[in-house]
């Protein structure tokens, strides 16, 4: 009886220490980080928030020389800095070449002046890639633009440089589409953003679709 005993508690001993290893948490896959340049870094932000798998999207500066800049000081120009925005992604559910066709069809790669309405250097179009592999891709993805002649011989003027030092803007940046729904709408359509968008690139234009698809009723 005594060995019963002992058997029955070794196996329940040894049942309740496989149950609290089960339970122990595993560690969530760490983010991987991309950047992008693209105009304005409100609708920028808004437009890869939509993209499954993206975690977190943050609207900044980067690109420049100096440090901790603010709207206004990269608005004057001279800082060297995009408005870009820092996107959070996870791995498993969504792929940096799939960031790269949603940066693309977001951006308008022909204008070296700016983007849309918003013209200076700190609008530019620009990859900041954080690894060899991130400027293959993004290599890759712009030669694969050019020799399709869909823009006929006008330039992709598009750059791709090493991400450096990203400086979050200020709060009232962050997360703009949803907290001035209106006036976002109205500065995006205002902008031609998504004209020119669906001008370039058609159905494939992803601002175009995440505007028509969020664009308030009339009551």
């Amino acid at each position: 009886m005594r060995r019963l005993l002992g058997t029955a508690a070794a196996v329940a001993a040894f049942a309740l220490a496989a149950a609290a290893g089960a339970a122990e948490p595993t560690a969530p896959a760490k983010d991987a980080v991309a950047t992008f340049a693209s105009g304005c870094f409100w609708c920028t932000e808004h437009d890869f928030e939509e993209v499954p798998g993206v975690t977190r999207v943050i609207s900044g500066y980067t690109g420049g020389t100096v440090a901790n800049p603010t709207y206004q000081q990269v608005g004057m120009g001279g800082t060297g800095h995009a408005e870009a925005v820092e996107v959070h992604y996870d791995p498993s559910k969504v792929t940096y070449r799939q960031l790269l066709d949603t940066f693309w069809h977001d951006t308008d790669p022909l204008d070296a002046k700016g983007q849309f309405c918003d013209k200076g250097d700190e609008y530019r179009s620009e990859i900041f890639y954080h690894d060899d592999e991130q400027k293959r891709l993004a290599e890759t993805s712009k030669a694969a633009i050019e020799q399709s002649h869909r823009f006929g011989n006008q330039p992709i003027v598009t750059r791709i440089a090493p991400a450096g030092p990203f400086y979050p803007a200020e709060d009232y940046h962050q997360g703009y589409a949803k907290k001035n729904p209106v006036r976002y709408h109205f500065y995006r359509w205002n902008c031609g953003r998504d004209q020119r968008l669906t001008e370039l690139w058609g159905a494939d234009a992803v601002g175009s679709k995440v505007a028509s698809s969020e664009a308030p009723k009339q009551q």
